[in-house]
């Protein structure tokens, strides 16, 4: 983005064009939504940055001499705001409000560029970086990205480009330190696992020390295994992370607009405040009458929560899961009608932990419920290899979701995917594919199962969570999402409509037909049919803050 190319927009934006400023405005915007959201990783505080940083660029705008300057003195602009809101708050404060953060904005970055191998390790590497670290970075990022130029970034922090350099070297070989954290962490070591066992899992500069200090000496944490590509080469191209849908930038104008000198500027206020991100989507923009400059993407229409069962929470107190006990017994009402005692019943019924069956007892039946179909947003046969990736799924029927885990690759601590956003009916109606997951699946490794080995190491599921099998089926009747929220292991889940039909066949073929064991029915029948181990809610900010319940 070359600042000398918007020149004329500039240069009519300062004669007082509404239209130039419309433009100016929606096509800085993602630029500065980049520079604040990585300087402060995401934090709360980055709307009401960026909505201050184009207030102030706004309200400035007829004081700026040289429209070739300008991209630099936006970039000081957004960096001097940074700063003082560090200065506005005190240690404790931001503590506490990253700690309420669903989603950092490493994270986004990963998600929204779909980033892989070395350079989604550098999104995360950002992390472990200190503040001051990661605000030159916001900078760096964009200058090896091709949107900034060195004289620009020296301009923007308010130091010599000699000086720029050095800052920069210094913070570079703090990244790389970052980056064989979470290389390390990846695949860690058990000496490492040991001492990673008292850290509350919040990057900082204690832990990074301590961790630098156990890979500098551990040969396996040590040897990164493959070439390691210097961060600059892989930034090099990366485009911007877009902005969120529902990211609102309002701005008043006073009656005032910018002389043709430049030497009266603009008088503005804030109208209102900025919608929180929640999916990548590029906003629209525009000038509305009365000269408030809004930009706007209206975000769809939240879904409705299930129907609220007797010890079930609802989304508002999703942050403070239930304890892992039996829900408790609706008292009983003489003004409650059995209907009603039906619909409170739904969603209280949960798995709870079983033992797998014997592998020659035949299940069930299956009851057969009404169906008319499934569509799904990932097609006939959607497969979710990555954090965040969902299926929305819509109709009457059978849907199955085939688990392929690979701690091959990289065990660790398995996050369960989510349903989320639920309209009508869920139920977990079947577990089939002829094997749990904790199932043997070798006949000279006695350590190996679905979940791993001795020799690859293992997935383990959060205390209390059911056991997965291969292949899990759920009956839905209107609308859900399904979430991946893998982050501590890698798995995979393939997720497409089925038929009653070859839900039976896959639970009824046995050991004698090749299979481990049979499936498992869970239906009933009725709606006192367990809902999935992983409950619904309506949507939350972010998927994997889903409460999981037990009746352990």
């Amino acid at each position: 983005m070359d600042g000398r190319q918007w020149r004329s927009t500039i240069a009519a934006a300062q004669a007082g064009d509404r239209q130039a400023l419309d433009d100016l405005v929606a096509g800085w915007l993602p630029l500065v939504y980049n520079v604040v959201g990585r300087a402060l990783n995401g934090h709360a505080d980055v709307d009401d940055v960026v909505q201050e940083t184009m207030l102030r660029a706004v309200d400035n705008l007829g004081s700026l001499r040289d429209p070739d300057s300008f991209r630099s003195w936006l970039m000081a602009i957004a960096m001097r705001q940074i700063r003082d809101r560090a200065r506005r708050r005190s240690p404790q404060q931001l503590d506490e409000s990253a700690a309420r953060e669903a989603t950092d904005f490493a994270e986004l970055t990963v998600l929204r560029l779909q980033l892989e191998g070395q350079r989604r390790e550098v999104a995360e590497a950002v992390r472990w970086l200190d503040d001051e670290d990661r605000q030159l970075l916001s900078l760096w990022w964009l200058e090896v990205a091709g949107e900034l130029t060195r004289r620009e970034l020296a301009a923007a922090v308010g130091i010599s480009r000699q000086h720029a350099a050095v800052r920069v070297q210094r913070m570079k070989e703090r990244l790389e330190t970052s980056r064989g954290i979470v290389r390390a962490l990846d695949g860690a070591c058990p000496e490492l696992r040991e001492l990673t066992g008292r850290w509350d899992g919040r990057p900082d500069s204690v832990w990074r020390k301590r961790l630098a200090r156990h890979i500098r000496g551990c040969a396996y944490c040590g040897d990164a295994g493959e070439s390691v590509v210097p961060a600059e080469r892989l930034l090099v191209g990366i485009a911007l992370v877009p902005l969120p849908v529902g990211f609102t930038l309002s701005l008043a104008f006073g009656g005032k607009t910018a002389a043709a000198a430049g030497s009266v500027g603009w008088s503005a206020k804030v109208l209102g405040v900025l919608a929180k991100p929640a999916v990548a989507v590029t906003a629209s923009a525009t000038i509305v009458a009365g000269g408030a400059y809004v930009v706007t993407q209206t975000p769809p229409t939240p879904p409705a929560p299930p129907p609220r069962a007797s010890g079930t929470p609802t989304a508002s107190s999703t942050h403070r899961p239930p304890p892992p006990s039996a829900p408790p017994t609706p008292s009983p009402s003489p003004s409650v009608t059995k209907k009603q005692k039906t619909e409170e019943l739904y969603g209280s019924v949960v798995d709870a932990v079983d033992k797998a069956p014997a592998p020659d007892r035949p299940p069930a039946a299956l009851p057969h419920r009404p169906a008319s179909g499934i569509t799904s947003t990932g097609g006939a046969h959607a497969t979710m290899t990555h954090r965040g990736d969902s299926v929305t799924l819509t109709g009457q029927g059978y849907v199955l979701v085939r688990w392929q885990l690979e701690p091959q690759y990289r065990p660790g601590s398995l996050v369960p995917p989510s349903w989320t956003g639920l309209k009508g009916r869920l139920f977990h109606v079947a577990s089939g594919g002829g094997r749990r997951m904790d199932d043997r699946v070798s006949s000279t490794d006695p350590t190996a199962t679905g979940m791993g080995s001795k020799a690859t190491g293992f997935d383990v599921l959060p205390s209390g969570t059911q056991q997965m099998w291969q292949n899990e089926y759920f009956y839905v009747d209107g609308r859900v999402t399904l979430t991946v929220n893998e982050r501590g292991a890698d798995y995979n889940l393939n997720v497409f409509p089925t038929t009653w039909d070859a839900v039976e066949k896959d639970i009824t073929t046995g050991p004698a037909q090749g299979a481990i064991r049979y499936g498992l029915v869970r239906d009933t029948g009725k709606d006192d049919t367990p809902v999935p181990q992983y409950v619904t809610r309506a949507t939350p900010s972010d998927p994997a803050t889903v409460a999981q319940r037990s009746r352990v």
